[in-house]
């Protein structure tokens, strides 16, 4: 017979394990666990993984909640069990979706959770059965307290590691620890007056934060300045396009030079436009240079490529939060792809200036959409159109010989003041949800659009499909599957 490997604690310089759990999910788990009377009560959770240079999460995709006395009911050994049955129907499922198993159940108390001895004593005795039947993804179990929760995770290669911080994603997102939180250090000098409005806590967590810019034009570089000066610690920036002439009202600290102005001005020599161009600075250049001088010890990734490409959209799938100021309907489609199968919430925001056929100015505004796992997504509100996609993938000049360009030549009106707007609605929203700031309101999850010209602000609420591939909780849905499921970019 094959001996089972011996299963050993992670080293202190192991990869860091974290769990993210959907607000809708966290909520019914809270609900089960915990209904006032004072006991123990069981679930399973099963969940999605990606492992990056970060280290691993766990995504929580479906709950299956143990009924009491039923699927949950009295111990030999320990207090309380899961069922044979139970357990046996959740790991079979978990294996055949390539979804990681979680056994769940609760403790008393407040602010601190640990595995009893019985318990750690169960896992030894019955996880590397279930290793065996999970065919090569990880298993373990989770207990929670009231605030907070702690996990023992089982891997194939022969090792456990401890769940170091859980994210819950509300509006204003919660992270919960088995102990409660060492205090923060104490703020820099030069962080004085912002947080004296979150509190050293909250800045230093901005420092601890990964968050992706995706476009680095009129609204992605003065967002990626905003963030800098907040003190977020880890910066992706995503664009494949470099600094021209008509750009520079628009972005803050370009320069001429940036365009290479002085070879790209109309009545050069055709060869040194195509020069000027080629030598002109990228924009994701621009934005590292904008941070850096923010931030001298900022992590900038100036990432020059396309988000259609996989090796691009892959920079962004341990974010914590994410930007998207590019607005292509392949943008959008990615973007909304990365919130969902990978729980990674964020916000579109931009500009729009409607124009006549006359060329008579319309309706000028400002949106702000956030997106998150619970709160619907672009695709059902219509905000991604196939049609657009199908056009964004062919060649520019085949697009144009079949007349889909016809406009090529005449760019979107763009003015500075209009984008800044919806850059400081979006990361103010951004500041306050992930420093726990935001006041609790229904509309605080609603898409938004300021129009300028009439001075007036109109909410909508995002809707919702349960059928959706993407936002919904049916089976072949990519919600929070991580690295199972591909994402909709070339190369995949």
């Amino acid at each position: 017979m094959k001996p089972r490997p011996q299963f050993l604690p992670a080293s202190a310089e192991a990869e860091a394990w974290q769990l993210v759990l959907p607000e809708e999910l966290a909520d019914a788990l809270d609900a089960h666990l915990f209904p006032g009377d004072e006991d123990e009560h069981g679930a399973v959770i099963s969940a999605g993984m990606v492992r990056t240079s970060r280290g691993v999460r766990l995504l929580a995709r479906e709950l299956f909640v143990a009924s009491d006395g039923v699927d949950f009911v009295p111990g030999r050994k320990a207090y309380r069990r899961l069922t044979p049955q139970f357990v046996n129907d959740h790991i079979r499922h978990c294996r055949d979706e390539r979804l990681v198993y979680l056994a769940v159940h609760n403790h008393h108390g407040h602010g601190s959770v640990g595995f009893s001895e019985p318990d750690l004593r169960s896992h030894e005795r019955g996880y590397p059965a279930l290793l065996d039947i999970a065919k090569g993804m990880p298993v373990g179990a989770l207990v929670l307290a009231h605030g907070a929760l702690a996990g023992d995770i089982w891997t194939p290669e022969g090792t456990r590691h401890p769940i170091g911080e859980t994210v819950i994603l509300r509006r204003n997102v919660e992270r919960i620890y088995p102990l409660p939180a060492a205090a923060p250090p104490d703020r820099a000098e030069i962080d004085d007056r912002q947080a004296r409005v979150y509190g050293n806590a909250g800045q230093d967590l901005l420092g601890r934060l990964k968050v992706g810019v995706i476009g680095a034009g009129g609204v992605g570089l003065p967002i990626v300045a905003f963030l800098a000066r907040l003190g977020v610690g880890h910066l992706v920036v995503i664009d494949p396009e470099r600094v021209e002439i008509t750009n520079l009202p628009r972005l803050p600290e370009s320069t001429r030079r940036d365009a290479m102005s002085w070879l790209t001005t109309p009545g050069r020599p055709l060869a040194l436009q195509r020069l000027g161009g080629r030598l002109a600075t990228p924009k994701v250049r621009l934005a590292k240079r904008v941070a850096r001088r923010a931030r001298k010890n900022s992590i900038v990734d100036a990432v020059r490529g396309d988000i259609a490409d996989v090796d691009v959209a892959q920079q962004l799938i341990d974010c914590d939060y994410l930007f998207l100021a590019a607005d292509t309907h392949t943008a959008r489609s990615i973007f909304n792809a990365l919130v969902h199968q990978y729980l990674v919430p964020g916000v579109q925001v931009g500009s729009h200036v409607a124009v006549g056929g006359d060329g008579d100015i319309g309706k000028i505004a400002s949106v702000l959409r956030p997106v998150t796992p619970d709160g619907g997504c672009l695709w059902c509100n219509e905000l991604i159109r196939p049609d657009k996609l199908t056009d964004e993938s062919l060649p520019a000049a085949v697009r144009r010989a079949q007349r889909y360009l016809p406009m090529e030549d005449a760019p979107a009106p763009s003015v500075i003041t209009l984008n800044a707007r919806g850059v400081a609605d979006a990361t103010d929203h951004f500041m306050l949800a992930v420093t726990g700031l935001l006041e609790s309101s229904e509309t605080n999850g609603d898409f938004r659009r300021y129009e300028t010209r009439a001075d007036k602000l109109r909410t909508s609420i995002p809707r919702r499909s349960p059928d959706c591939r993407e936002c919904g909780t049916h089976a072949s849905s990519i919600r929070a599957r991580g690295d199972g499921a591909r994402l909709p970019v070339r190369g995949a």
